[in-house]
């Protein structure tokens, strides 16, 4: 009944902040949203880019919780507010004590990164990975990666959770289980036993090898026998999972107090955020939404039954409900996007954070006001640059595996390269072909889906990048010959995960239904030129062929190092 007002919120947890999402859940109008940074992410707290370790604190989420919600929750009654539901980042596991608090937040563990949370982007767990890979194929059981796209990545929950228990003793005596991120936050919100407490689909199935065709999770065998410490784990984690649009249950008392809400407020079950945000992108079968921020996830549904029993190689799993529940979700991405620009801008930013510092005749705060311009100018003034440079006229030529290669063919140990340069290669001659390399990157992605039986319809574009940088969609476009829609809405996993909590709450029947009531539509919509279609696809060549030789010197240094140490 739309007589009767319904809001629910939608709380996404994204790389470096928390957005919270105030949805009319009748209309889908964004009536308030707010964010909040994490201070000590932003510090650089407990993170060592020069190890791929990435690690974050659960007070960071916790305060950003608090903070957001309560903002957004004061804009209309608490008791109209019918629910709420968190989507995170993925996968970002955490170990928890038998209470189900994080060991980040128990004495002890206060400051040991290894207690933390595992961002999506560590990638400490290379070795773990591979080890994953090689006895899934050889103990004489079910492959447990088939429907992970054959290939584990070190950004995922075992490989993670494998190599932090090795590192540290402490942890892995402490840590009664673990738990992903979008899971942890739900719990938290309502309280529950963590024994009976409902697991997201789209995150165990995803990154934790969980399939019903052998019961859930992988074995006790297997897991003991990539690592003895992980013995007993299994029964302490979960055998069923639950879909996002299921009640996890509602707000606590404690948590409606601190939020300002309602313990009749519905929590659903906890989802990744590129789920989220392919919801509100309007997905439908065979599109391919594109969430593209610091790195990009694309996710594809398709009917179950169309699909049957084909294996896409080289993706990130293939789920039954993930997305959209009774349709098979598949997902794919790239491990930088955003991030390689900002790799690239924090190069060149280089002196504005090592000299501007010991300056004596501006202030401190001037400097860092200065700083800020600066940094704010820099994307602008590059990509206006870029934009001018005919790409027939540019050798320059990268890859995008800066921090290594999620698909297709899973490989953190991969680095990114750049050739072609000479005298003449400025700044946005290297800017354009990085630009270039993440289309390129993603038109591997599209040929793989189509190449293994999944065509690929349209492409909806969602996130900071899609919104912000029509030079990299317009290249996009005409990297992949198609036409690319953009999402309207700013916040697309947090519509999304509203969407989710609509339905958990009662106000709309399914997921289908939320989208068509939700949905805010598309704002406009890039169609390829012509005259680059034909240039890109011969400069996409050479960068296959490019990748292609640095992936093969890359094995060719492993095996060398290998063998040294096997001879030592």
């Amino acid at each position: 009944m739309t007589d009767h007002p319904a809001y629910v919120i939608g709380l996404d947890y994204g790389t470096d902040s928390v957005r919270a999402l105030l949805v009319n859940a009748h209309t889908g109008d964004e009536v308030a949203q707010a964010v909040h940074y994490y201070p000590r992410w932003k510090q650089g707290a407990y993170c060592n880019p020069q190890k791929n370790q990435f690690r974050q604190h659960p007070l960071d989420y916790i305060e950003g919780l608090e903070a957001t919600v309560r903002q957004v929750a004061q804009q209309v009654p608490a008791e109209q507010i019918k629910g709420i539901a968190i989507d995170t980042t993925g996968s970002t596991p955490g170990a928890v004590n038998e209470q189900g608090v994080a060991l980040a937040l128990t004495p002890g563990f206060e400051e040991n990164p290894n207690a933390m949370f595992v961002l999506w982007k560590d990638h400490t767990a290379l070795a773990e990975a591979a080890e994953i890979n090689e006895k899934a194929r050889t103990w004489g059981g079910p492959d447990y990666t088939q429907f992970e796209g054959g290939i584990y990545s070190s950004e995922w929950f075992w490989a993670k959770i494998a190599h932090v228990v090795r590192e540290d003793e402490a942890v892995a005596q402490a840590a009664y289980s673990w738990m992903e991120h979008c899971d942890w936050m739900t719990l938290l919100l309502t309280g529950q036993d963590l024994a009976t407490f409902k697991r997201s689909r789209c995150a165990a199935g995803h990154k934790a090898m969980w399939h019903e065709s052998w019961g859930g999770l992988p074995s006790e065998k297997f897991l003991t026998l990539l690592e003895p410490k992980l013995a007993g784990l299994r029964n302490r984690l979960f055998e069923e999972t639950y879909t996002a649009d299921q009640v996890a249950g509602t707000l606590s008392a404690e948590w409606a107090e601190r939020l300002g809400l309602t313990t009749d407020t519905v929590v659903a079950v906890g989802s990744f955020d590129a789920h989220a945000g392919a919801v509100a992108g309007e997905i439908e079968a065979y599109s391919m939404v594109k969430v593209m921020g610091t790195s990009t996830c694309d996710i594809v549904v398709a009917p179950t039954a169309e699909v049957g029993d084909k294996l896409v190689q080289g993706i990130c799993g293939q789920v039954d409900g993930s997305v959209i529940p009774g349709m098979l979700g598949l997902e794919a991405g790239q491990s930088a996007f955003g991030d390689l620009l900002a790799w690239f801008t924090q190069i060149i930013d280089w002196p504005l954070r090592t000299m501007l510092p010991k300056s004596t005749v501006i202030s401190s705060e001037q400097m860092e006001a200065l700083r800020e311009e600066m940094r704010g100018n820099l994307i602008v003034e590059l990509t206006a640059a870029a934009e001018k440079i005919d790409p027939e006229e540019s050798a320059v030529l990268a890859l995008d595996w800066v921090n290594g290669r999620r698909t297709p063919d899973a490989n953190q140990a991969l680095k990114g390269a750049i050739m072609g340069l000479t005298m003449g290669s400025g700044a946005p001659q290297v800017f354009r072909a990085l630009v270039e390399a993440i289309c390129y990157g993603s038109k591997q992605i599209v040929e793989r889906f189509e190449s293994e039986g999944i065509a690929i319809k349209q492409v909806i574009g969602i996130g900071g990048v899609a919104k912000k940088s029509r030079f990299a969609m317009q290249t996009l476009a005409d990297v992949l010959d198609r036409p690319i829609k953009i999402a309207t809405s700013e916040q697309a996993p947090a519509l999304g995960a509203a969407m989710y909590a609509a339905v958990a709450a009662g106000v709309h029947p399914d997921v289908l239904t939320a989208q068509r009531a939700m949905g805010s539509g598309f704002a406009e919509t890039y169609t390829p030129q012509p005259d680059r279609v034909a240039d890109y696809a011969t400069r996409y060549k050479k960068y296959q062929a490019f990748g292609q030789f640095v992936e093969t010197a890359t094995l060719g240094d492993k095996q060398a190092a290998e063998t040294a140490t096997a001879t030592a």
